[in-house]
């Protein structure tokens, strides 16, 4: 094995200009151990996974040795939190390796989240706990199963040192593989120190790499915006239509390639409820499920504020062009969400009534309590009279169920093969809460049977698998899991 350990860097961020990142390696960990190597995503990036597993590439994946070719540095980002505009965040625990363009031609970053202190740790101790980086790994590559745009998880590694939160835990290093890791807040940083050159050189870097179409309009930067927006409204409308919740939308946790990144306290629901909060920092519900397609137009809006010099020269010709890209958020989003609502009440055409009747069914399950994954999943086999009795349990009183289902018969008896379109866009299978917790908890007793198990249970979402359906199963009172946490 080479010094690269198989990489094939070929780094593009690392040529921006210097104020953009500090350049420096990872801190080194005392007695690193491979968890898990995800090598199907291996293959995608052209690396050698027998390489990655070896000794010395398990020492890269942990940060203790800079391979050839990579250029680590972490990124310099501002962001709203919680409403509350911190001007200096950046990568606190996280470095960015360096880029790979994979087997399939698209550039990706390579990037140890949890590899120690930086300029940008305001304190922190740069490190992740074994828990937050098993959920990340889970709910990540669950999201990429689901179809959803993700950051990916290729590797983590236990690290032999400890760190301190609540008390000792185990310290562990991911390795997350992205199409950018630019967020709204990179904008941001630059925007609040009145540095219009280096939005410019972001915006024409992210037009390159993400957005080329772009460069040939009239205006690429408000084509850029534009863009930006559309991937954004159907990231959140794949969101909802799975039950899940990030947890914590704040503008340097918003990717503008339109992945999801940052999986801190992030969770599905399990019982239908709008209001469904599990992260344990969200005490007011800013970022409840419902709440985030609002959440996302307003952190859009942050965005176009930021790029406003660079819309146009004039200050009301920029407003006004902002303001017409923003009006087409709710628009996207509408469009994305119901076309993927219909698909999931097995309805390919369109017609006048579908979404009420997709909203009738909604406010039965938030009534009743219904489990959102399950009631979509079992209606599947509820197309004929007599074929409802598996989603009709799941009601606690199933009146308002029972007077809404022959309205729904009616309809999808016009099309064609409902039950394979709702089978095909209804996932039997999530990571449940209850099931990642075990699974954290058996691992942090260095038992990693579970998370295995789960990971190939959560990589066929849509299939049928019977000798794992009691993953499929929601929580028993005993189990259910009400909070989620960052692990920062």
């Amino acid at each position: 094995m080479n010094a690269s350990a198989g990489i094939p860097f070929n780094n593009s961020y690392a040529r921006l200009p210097e104020h953009f990142f500090a350049r420096l390696p990872a801190t080194p960990v005392a007695a690193p151990r491979l968890i898990r190597l995800n090598d199907a995503l291996a293959e995608t990036l052209g690396l050698d996974a027998q390489a990655l597993t070896s000794e010395a590439g398990v020492a890269i994946l942990a940060g203790n040795f800079v391979p050839q070719g990579a250029e680590p540095l972490a990124m310099a980002y501002a962001g709203h939190q919680f409403g509350n505009f911190v001007p200096q965040l950046g990568d606190g625990r996280a470095i960015l390796l360096g880029e790979v363009v994979g087997r399939d031609g698209v550039r990706r970053d390579i990037q140890l989240k949890g590899s120690g202190r930086t300029p940008f740790s305001r304190g922190g101790d740069g490190r992740a706990a074994l828990g937050p980086v098993l959920r990340e790994f889970l709910l990540s590559e669950a999201m990429a199963a689901l179809g959803i745009p993700t950051t990916r998880t290729l590797a983590a590694v236990t690290t032999g040192d400890f760190v301190f939160r609540e008390g000792p835990q185990a310290g562990a290093v991911l390795t997350r593989v992205a199409q950018s890791h630019v967020r709204i807040g990179t904008f941001q940083f630059f925007a609040a120190r009145g540095d219009t050159g280096a939005l410019r050189v972001l915006a024409d870097y992210i037009i390159g790499r993400h957005y080329p179409a772009a460069a040939e309009t009239e205006n690429p930067y408000r084509a850029l915006l534009d863009a930006v927006i559309a991937r954004t409204a159907s990231l959140i409308a794949r969101w909802q239509l799975v039950g899940f919740i990030h947890g914590v939308m704040n503008t340097d946790n918003m990717s503008v390639a339109g992945e999801t990144i940052d999986y801190g306290p992030c969770a599905f629901m399990d019982s239908f409820h709008p209001g469904t909060v599990y992260s344990s920092i969200d005490h007011a519900g800013r970022y409840a499920y419902g709440n985030q397609p609002r959440i996302a137009y307003w952190n859009l809006a942050r965005l176009a504020e930021a790029v406003l010099p660079l819309l146009a020269p004039e200050t009301d010709v920029a407003v006004a062009q902002a303001h017409a890209a923003l009006d087409a958020f709710p628009k996207s989003f509408e469009q994305a969400y119901h076309e993927g609502m219909r698909r999931k009440l097995g309805l390919l055409t369109e017609r006048d009534g579908d979404i009420e009747l997709a909203r009738g069914l909604l406010a039965c399950m938030d009534a009743q309590g219904a489990d959102f994954t399950l009631t979509f999943r079992r209606l599947s086999n509820a197309t004929t009279e007599g074929s409802e009795g598996a989603v009709r349990a799941l009601f606690a009183d199933a009146t308002a169920f029972d007077a809404w289902l022959p309205a729904w018969r009616a309809r999808v008896a016009d099309e064609a093969a409902p039950d394979a379109t709702m089978r095909a866009a209804n996932p039997a299978f999530i990571p449940r809460n209850h099931r990642v917790q075990a699974a954290i908890a058996a691992a942090q007793a260095d038992d990693f049977s579970k998370f295995h198990e789960l990971m190939a249970v959560l990589s066929r979402p849509y299939d049928d698998q019977a000798d794992y359906a009691g993953y499929a199963d929601p929580p028993r009172p005993d189990e259910v899991v009400r909070e989620t946490f960052c692990g920062t």
